[in-house]
C-alpha cells in the first residue's frame, strides 16, 4: 500500500534544500508519495521577521547550515543571487522582488503536473548548491528540464494565471497551519507535522509503523 505525505517547502530556505534530497530519496526506497507544497518565505509573509529575530540568529544559522550539508554531503554555497533581496547588513527586504515570485508560481505550476518535488529538487540545487547567477543564461531551463518540465510553459502560465497560483500557495500556507506548524521544511503525514531537516529519520519511523514498506 502506498503511502501518501505533504512537504511544505520554501526556495528561500536552505533547511528546505537540505531535507528535499533527503525526502526524494525516500520515494525511491520506500512505497511513499510526497506531494511537494511550496509556500512564500517569511520574508514574504512576515517582512519583518528578520529585524525582530536576535542578533545571533542569521550567523548562528549560517554556520549550521554549511555543517549540515559537510555532515551529509550535501553540496551547499551562499546563493549567488539570493532568492530575496534583502540587505544583510540592516536585514530590511526590499520592496522589489524579482526572483521569488517567479520560483514560486513555476513551482506551484509544477505541482499542478505532479512534478512539484523534481523542479524544487532540481531548482534548489542550483540556488544553493553554489551555482553562480542561477537565473542567467540557461541555468534554470535546464534544471526545470531535468524534472521532466518547459521552463516557458512554466512562466507562461504564472503570468496568465498569478492570482490563481497566488491562491493556491496561500492555500498550502494555511493547510501547514491547520497541520499544527508554521515553518518549513515540514513534513505533514497522517495529520501529523515533522518540522525541519533533522526529523526526517523521525518521519520515517512513524511511516513505518503506519505500514510504510521498501520498494
Amino acid at each position: 500500500m502506498t503511502l501518501h505525505a505533504d512537504l511544505y517547502w520554501s526556495f528561500r530556505s536552505p533547511y528546505s534544500y537540505l531535507a528535499t534530497g533527503r525526502y526524494r530519496q525516500l520515494m525511491v526506497d520506500y512505497d511513499l508519495e510526497i506531494a511537494l507544497k511550496p509556500v512564500y518565505p517569511l520574508a514574504i509573509r512576515e517582512p519583518d521577521f528578520f529585524e525582530k529575530n536576535h542578533p545571533n540568529w542569521l550567523g548562528y544559522t549560517f554556520q549550521d547550515i554549511f555543517r549540515v550539508a559537510q555532515f551529509e554531503g550535501i553540496p551547499m554555497g551562499p546563493p549567488n543571487p539570493d532568492p530575496i533581496v534583502q540587505d544583510i547588513a540592516t536585514r530590511k527586504i526590499s520592496d522589489d522582488q524579482p526572483y521569488i515570485f517567479r520560483l514560486l508560481r513555476a513551482g506551484q505550476a509544477a505541482a499542478r503536473r505532479g512534478k512539484g518535488f523534481e523542479f524544487a529538487d532540481e531548482v534548489s540545487q542550483l540556488i544553493w548548491g553554489g551555482t553562480p547567477n542561477w537565473h542567467e543564461g540557461d541555468h534554470l531551463a535546464k534544471a526545470v528540464e531535468r524534472a521532466g518540465l518547459d521552463l516557458a510553459e512554466l512562466d507562461a502560465e504564472a503570468e496568465a494565471e498569478p492570482e490563481e497560483l497566488d491562491a493556491e500557495i496561500a492555500a498550502n500556507q494555511e493547510a501547514l497551519e491547520a497541520a499544527g506548524h508554521w515553518g518549513v521544511p515540514t513534513l505533514v503525514f497522517d495529520g501529523e507535522p515533522f518540522f525541519g531537516q533533522d526529523r526526517i529519520e523521525l518521519a520515517l519511523w512513524r511511516m513505518k509503523q503506519k505500514g510504510l514498506t521498501e520498494r
